[in-house]
């Protein structure tokens, strides 16, 4: 007992004068949450894929449990906004002239927009909303707002059906053009993605961004050619401006899945290369949305 005694004395006595950082060195310590490489994080992030889909698909179920309609909200909302933005803008401002079909083009613009919308307000209130998940387990952090945007994925694909009959009630034929719904959609969900992502670290560091991001987005919206056309808009304004306009990711989403829908819609009114321009849009906001976020990693959840 006396020469374990010691030996613990003498092992005690030298690490007398190392620094924190020496005796962690020295003893293979690392930092509790210290953030990974971004290609370890993605490979952790991407063995998170299972969790992320669960928890999505149980706050969906649980979002709507106290209404007594249950899961049938997630139409009714973008149904109802649809039907005060055709009565106001439609009715009684009029900017319905010079659009066919007018119904379809309104209500694809309010669902496509609505994911966007939705993405961004659940992303910035992801990490200051779940501080208690944060610190009771240890999991990219990532996988929240990322799980947010499928929430308001599966949203919106319960909302595409009703949206579909919509648009072949008012008219619209089935034609090979709904297929390129699927790379609309994926493309879009990546600019969202990395939107959430963006928008959950500043919401991390700034709680009252939560309460400013609806007037932020609702401009957004505004701009984005909803309930009016860009096409008429453009015609009266300087050349800059509607550049400016058909360079708006919310638009080209908006016109791509309304080209993919009507047939009312030709290709004329998109913007050129427009494909180009909106994997251009996915990419930019996609993975500089990811890089953001992970660099403040190891920052959530402290305070």
């Amino acid at each position: 007992m006396y020469e374990q005694r010691t030996a613990g004395a003498v092992g005690l006595g030298s690490d007398e004068g190392l620094s924190p950082a020496e005796l962690a060195a020295k003893y293979g310590l690392t930092v509790s949450g210290a953030r990974p490489g971004l290609v370890e994080y993605t490979h952790l992030l991407w063995g998170r894929r299972h969790f992320i889909v669960s928890y999505a698909t149980a706050r969906l179920t649980a979002m709507y449990t106290a209404a007594k309609l249950g899961q049938i909200w997630q139409v009714m909302t973008p149904l109802l906004n649809a039907a005060v933005f055709y009565l106001i803008f439609g009715l009684l401002l009029g900017t319905n002239r010079g659009i066919p079909n007018f119904i379809a083009y309104l209500c694809t613009g309010v669902f496509v927009f609505q994911f966007t919308q939705s993405a961004v307000l659940a992303g910035t209130r992801s990490i200051a909303d779940n501080l208690g998940l944060i610190r009771a387990l240890h999991f990219p952090r990532a996988c929240l707002p990322i799980a947010f945007t499928v929430i308001q994925l599966q949203q919106l694909l319960f909302s595409m059906g009703v949206l579909g009959v919509i648009v072949l009630i008012t008219g619209e034929p089935l034609t090979l053009r709904w297929l390129l719904i699927i790379p609309t959609l994926l493309l879009q969900s990546v600019f969202n993605s990395g939107l959430a992502l963006f928008m959950a670290r500043i919401g991390a560091k700034t709680t009252d961004m939560a309460q400013l991001m609806p007037f932020i987005i609702r401009t957004w919206m505004y701009l984005s050619g909803v309930f009016w056309s860009v096409s008429t808009f453009s015609a009266k304004a300087p050349h800059w401006v509607g550049i400016l306009l058909q360079l708006n990711p919310a638009l080209i989403f908006n016109d791509l899945m309304r080209f993919s829908l009507m047939t009312s819609v030709h290709a004329s009114a998109l913007p050129q290369h427009v494909w180009l321009i909106t994997a251009f849009w996915a990419g930019l906001v996609g993975l500089g949305g990811y890089v953001f976020f992970w660099r403040d990693e190891e920052e959530y959840g402290r305070g």
